[in-house]
C-alpha cells in the first residue's frame, strides 16, 4: 500500500525525460513491479494471462517485455526483492489478506450474476504473488542478464539505500515510501507507462513516467526527512495502517510544520495522547535506519542466456517462441549497446 503523499508531492513531481536516465542504473522494487504487471496485464474479462496448466504468467510477460523496453531506453534496471518483513508490518499484511478474502467472495457473486465490470475489478483485487512466482521471476531476470538483489527485509528500503549510497541514480516504485527510506530520487510509472484503463470507467489515460527529487520536495515543504516521516505516521504507514483518525496529508503536514514533531503536538494538545496506539520512535527507526545490505558484487548487465529464457517462457509456460526469440534479439542488442555506452564513459575520463 505505502503511505499516501500524493497531495504533498504534486507541486514538485515532474514528467521524467527518459534521456536524463540514459546510461544510468535504477533500483526497482521488484515486488511492486510484479504486482503492477499482474494488475495491468489482463485478458478482456479481467483474468490474468495463464499457461496451458492454468498457472498465471502475467508477471513473467510484463517482466520480460517491459524490462526490454526499459533497456532500449538506455536505462539499466536492478531488481530488488523483499526479504522478511518487519514485525510491525504484521497488521497491514493481515489487513491485506482479509481484503483479498472479501474480494474473492464478491468476485464469485459477480461471476454468478454476470457483472462484467465487477468481475474485472475484483479479479484485480485478489492478486496474489506466490513464492514460486517470485523465484521464477528471479530466474528469468538472471537468464536475461539483469542484476537482482535479495533484500534482508523491505525491498523498497534496499532500493532506496542503493540510490542514496550512489549505486543507482534513482529508486523505482509506485509507492512514496522510497522517499521516507531515504531515496534521493523516486521514479514512478517506469514499469507501467502507456495507456491504462481507469477503474470502473470505460476511459483510458496515458500514464507517463514521473520523477520526484527528495531535496526539492523537502525544500518546498520546509521540513526535514524525519519530519516528513512524522507526517506519514500521522496519515498512516504500513507499520501503523490506521494512522490518526481524522488526519489526512494536508492536516498532518500543517501539524508537523507548526510543532516540528509528533511529541510536541501531543504536548500542546493538538493530538490526544490516547490516539497514539503505536510506538512512534520504532516506526521512525524503521524508515530512518531500515535493515539493508551493501551489494557484494558489481551490479552489471550480463550476456542473456537464450536457452534458459526459452525454457522458462516457451517450454514451461507456452509463450510464443517467435515472440520470445524476437524479444531476445532486442534484449541482446540493448545490453550490447549499454555495455558499449558504459565503456565509452569509462574512456571519456582519460580525455
Amino acid at each position: 500500500m505505502g503511505v499516501d503523499l500524493a497531495d504533498l508531492v504534486k507541486d514538485v513531481k515532474r514528467k521524467l525525460v527518459l534521456y536524463e536516465v540514459k546510461g544510468k542504473k535504477v533500483s526497482i522494487d521488484g515486488y511492486n513491479a510484479l504486482y503492477q504487471f499482474l494488475a495491468a496485464i489482463r485478458q478482456p474479462d479481467g483474468t490474468p494471462l495463464m499457461d496451458s496448466l492454468g498457472r498465471v504468467t502475467s508477471h513473467l510477460s510484463g517482466l520480460f517485455y517491459r524490462t526490454i523496453n526499459i533497456l532500449e531506453e538506455g536505462i539499466i534496471p536492478i531488481y530488488i526483492f523483499d526479504g522478511k518483513p518487519p514485525e510491525q508490518k504484521r497488521e497491514e499484511i493481515e489487513r491485506r489478506r482479509k481484503l483479498k478474502e472479501e474480494a474473492e467472495k464478491k468476485l464469485e457473486r459477480a461471476r454468478t450474476e454476470g457483472r462484467i465490470e465487477e468481475i474485472r475489478k475484483y479479479s484485480q483485487a485478489i492478486i496474489k504473488l506466490s513464492n514460486e512466482m517470485v523465484e521464477e521471476s528471479k530466474l528469468l531476470l538472471q537468464a536475461m542478464g539483469i542484476p537482482t538483489i535479495q533484500a534482508p527485509s523491505e525491498g523498497e528500503a534496499e532500493a532506496a539505500y542503493l540510490n542514496s549510497s550512489g549505486f543507482t541514480w534513482a529508486s523505482v516504485s509506485q509507492d512514496y515510501d522510497s522517499i521516507l527510506f531515504g531515496a534521493n530520487r523516486l521514479i514512478r510509472n517506469l514499469t507501467i507507462s502507456g495507456k491504462r484503463k481507469l477503474p470502473n470507467k470505460d476511459v483510458y489515460v496515458e500514464i507517463e513516467p514521473e520523477i520526484i527529487e527528495t531535496e526539492n520536495l523537502l525544500k518546498k515543504l520546509g521540513i526535514t526527512r524525519e519530519q516528513l516521516i512524522d507526517v506519514a505516521i500521522l496519515i498512516g504507514t504500513d507499520y501503523n495502517p490506521d494512522g490518526i483518525k481524522g488526519i489526512g496529508p494536508e492536516k498532518a503536514y500543517k501539524i508537523i510544520k507548526k510543532y516540528g514533531k509528533i511529541e510536541k503536538a501531543i504536548e500542546y494538545g493538538e493530538i490526544p495522547k490516547s490516539l497514539i496506539t503505536f510506538d512512534i520512535n520504532e516506526i521512525r527507526k524503521l524508515f530512518m535506519n531500515p535493515q539493508v545490505i551493501k551489494p557484494d558484487r558489481e551490479l552489471e548487465l550480463a550476456e542473456p542466456d537464450e536457452e534458459k529464457i526459452i525454457k522458462i517462457l516457451v517450454k514451461d509456460h507456452n509463450f510464443s517462441e517467435d515472440r520470445v526469440k524476437n524479444g531476445i534479439q532486442r534484449l541482446t542488442k540493448a545490453i550490447k549497446e549499454l555495455k558499449g555506452l558504459s565503456r565509452q564513459k569509462g574512456l571519456d575520463q582519460w580525455f
